[in-house]
């Protein structure tokens, strides 16, 4: 009788492939990317782990806290595979939603620890990411409110996302700290050897591009004024990253319908949130509270219990220095449509200047808000009435200081970035992973094969 011989040492992989899922996520949400790796990479060829710790409300905890679960289940997978003799050499991180800034928290304390001295970091993604968080610009009213209203409805993610958290002793936002040129996060990211990101520039209902896209400027606002520059090969998804836009020859209006247009944006662009507030104070507003507020209480529960050290984990082996010198499901729908009604705001015409954090001041910027939103029509205009190059030009947005020093860090240590045109389907933040089997989420395979294609073994 045949006997099956024992695995050779050169047919036990010695690559991890880590995927994290994002905000209300679970692992069932990174099925399409976990199975189209394995269809790629046998299971001779890599190891792939779907961190579970992390599922559903338990997202609400926040970053440090996701990150440190992250980290937790990355060193007993590490543990368990060498007891069974395999020996990783190589780790490669993706990030979905949330899960990107829970990775990068999660690859900063796996640093700091020694972990890279030892396993090569080789690539590093995030889909849809809200790097920047996800406040929308500073400048108007609506805005304002949603900025206050959202961060409070999320518990201590709600806090980090709106970039309204104090973390630990720094004083500052936890994104801030995650970004900081001199902490082991951005020394963590350094070392893969490959970094990408992938953003979508429409239709994204959680993570607007500017944030997943880590950008001072949106060139995709109006994305039917410009020429969309796509990669060869992955037409109509992929955009080219080093030729994204080219300025297109606008269609001759009638002077009336041009007044119209002009006059009319800011009206009626303030609409559908006028409308949703409308709708959503007397119908979903109580249950969505309701629901916020009990998920809020037991996230506290447990994030007191893991501080305690009663939720499994010893957070003291993670507690470093960070620096170096269904009811879910409407909620996540509600959550989502009410952001989807922000706009973005912009810098006014000449003080472009203060996207420079060496030259921005909290004061001026202070000061740019308060003027009137009207100027933030003129910038847009100003992308109709550029037409001297190819590469149109796009106005600042109103960003907070913050959010500019993280453009820069992060920029810094280097992203392939590549914007993502989902057209079939409105759900975009879903279809860009496939996060289901879902009619209209085609274009999904496109953006995976892509990724696929770019990841090294």
């Amino acid at each position: 009788m045949d006997t099956a011989a024992p695995a050779s040492p050169s047919s036990k992989p010695n690559h991890l492939c880590v995927l994290v899922h994002g905000l209300w996520g679970t692992p069932d949400h990174l099925k399409f990317l976990a199975t189209s790796l394995r269809d790629k990479y046998p299971e001779d060829k890599l190891h792939i782990l779907v961190p579970k710790r992390n599922s559903g409300s338990f997202t609400y905890d926040g970053i440090e806290l996701g990150g440190e679960r992250v980290a937790n289940e990355v060193e007993e997978t590490l543990e368990d595979l060498a007891r069974s003799g395999h020996e990783i050499k190589k780790l490669s991180v993706i990030g979905y939603s949330l899960g990107g800034l829970i990775s990068r928290y999660a690859i900063g304390l796996l640093y700091h620890k020694g972990m890279f001295e030892k396993i090569e970091p080789v690539n590093f993604t995030t889909f849809a990411t809200p790097h920047l968080g996800v406040r929308t610009p500073l400048r108007g009213y609506h805005n304002h409110i949603w900025n206050v209203l959202g961060a409070r409805t999320l518990s201590q993610s709600g806090k980090q996302l709106f970039t309204i958290d104090k973390f630990r002793d720094t004083d500052r936002p936890l994104l801030a700290v995650l970004a900081d040129p001199d902490s082991i996060f951005i020394r963590a990211l350094a070392y893969f050897k490959h970094r990408s990101l992938y953003a979508n520039i429409v239709n994204d209902r959680s993570v607007v591009y500017y944030t997943a896209g880590v950008s001072k400027t949106d060139p995709f606002v109006q994305p039917d004024a410009v020429n969309v520059n796509y990669l060869r090969g992955y037409e109509p998804v992929i955009i080219d990253e080093a030729n994204p836009v080219s300025t297109k020859e606008p269609e001759a209006l009638p002077a009336f319908r041009e007044r119209l247009t002009s006059g009319t944006r800011t009206v009626f662009g303030r609409l559908p949130f006028m409308v949703f507030l409308i709708l959503f104070i007397p119908i979903g507003s109580s249950i969505f509270l309701l629901n916020s507020a009990i998920q809020s209480l037991r996230s506290r529960q447990r994030i007191r219990m893991h501080e305690e050290g009663r939720a499994g984990i010893d957070i003291g082996r993670y507690r470093i220095p960070l620096m170096i010198n269904d009811m879910r499901k409407e909620v996540e729908d509600m959550f989502e449509n009410v952001n989807n009604t922000q706009e973005q705001e912009y810098l006014p015409t000449g003080s472009e200047e203060l996207a420079s954090p060496t030259q921005q001041s909290l004061s001026l910027l202070r000061k740019t808000s308060s003027k009137s939103l009207d100027e933030s029509d003129s910038n847009l205009d100003s992308l109709e009435e550029s037409k001297t190059g190819l590469a149109p030009q796009f106005p600042t947005l109103a960003l907070t200081p913050d959010q500019f020093a993280m453009i820069d860090a992060l920029d810094s240590v280097g992203f392939k970035k590549y914007p993502v045109h989902i057209h079939n389907h409105r759900h975009s933040h879903a279809a860009i992973i496939r996060r289901m089997d879902k009619k209209g989420f085609e274009e999904g395979f496109v953006v995976v094969r892509h990724w696929l294609e770019q990841f090294e073994l």
